[in-house]
């Protein structure tokens, strides 16, 4: 039996009450698989969010159906199975603020502006930005949603620099002021490199498919450092 089903039995059909049971059945049935836990609570987090997130807008279109799947590749014999807890996030009754809640309380190591919330943000920038456009009302949710998360403004207005379609505030992206000197930018720029490797996210329990936001991630934090340096050898 996949963890999928594992979890879908020990919620079974009380879908008026989703949330708690989904918590719930994560903290229990996965209890004594401390990495299995890390791995669904995570994905659970960025399939609940996402549905609710699909209702900000008002539209779900099918790029950010598409943009889903690309982070979050799935056996094809599962794939009903996803989408009956997709469904049960996106019919429940709570908002998405308990949601967020209730699901940053599976992430144990969690303090203010944790890394495995940090990524299951980068992955609902990447489904808001996959129709070409952050609307507003996606931007508000995901604001409220570091909130919750206990995130600062300013790791907030990070993270959505990276994410900027024209290209983000390179001091901005790197969490560097223009007045900082170019070698408090490249130990900077070195440590988010380091933080951000495809290998922490494993440990972090993050799933391998994830791997296309790091890369995502990686690639904006090289950008925002050539475009600095670039900057500073002009000057």
């Amino acid at each position: 039996m996949s963890f999928w089903e594992k979890l879908l039995n020990a919620i079974g059909n009380t879908a008026g009450n989703a949330l708690s049971a989904v918590v719930e059945a994560i903290r229990t049935v996965f209890e004594g698989d401390p990495e299995t836990r890390r791995k669904v609570a995570f994905s659970v987090a960025i399939i609940a969010l996402s549905a609710k997130m699909a209702k900000a807008d008002g539209i779900v279109s099918e790029r950010e159906v598409e943009a889903f799947r690309e982070i979050f590749e799935f056996p094809p014999d599962q794939a009903k199975n996803v989408a009956r807890l997709y469904n049960l996030a996106r019919q429940d009754v709570a908002g998405y603020e308990a949601y967020a809640e209730r699901l940053s309380t599976l992430c144990t190591t969690c303090a203010a502006n944790c890394t495995v919330l940090e990524d299951v943000l980068d992955g609902l920038f990447h489904i808001a930005k996959a129709d070409g456009l952050i609307h507003e009302k996606e931007l508000n949710f995901l604001r409220h949603i570091a909130e919750i998360f206990e995130m600062s403004e300013t790791r907030f207005d990070q993270i959505a620099a990276r994410h900027v379609s024209s290209g983000g505030d390179p001091y901005k992206v790197l969490g560097v002021s223009p007045s900082d000197d170019f070698p408090t930018i490249r130990r900077r720029y070195r440590g988010l490199v380091s933080e951000h490797h495809p290998d922490r996210l494993i440990s972090r329990g993050v799933p391998k498919e994830f791997h296309l936001i790091a890369n995502e991630r990686m690639a904006a934090l090289n950008a925002a450092y050539a475009a600095i340096e670039k900057e500073r050898r002009a000057a």
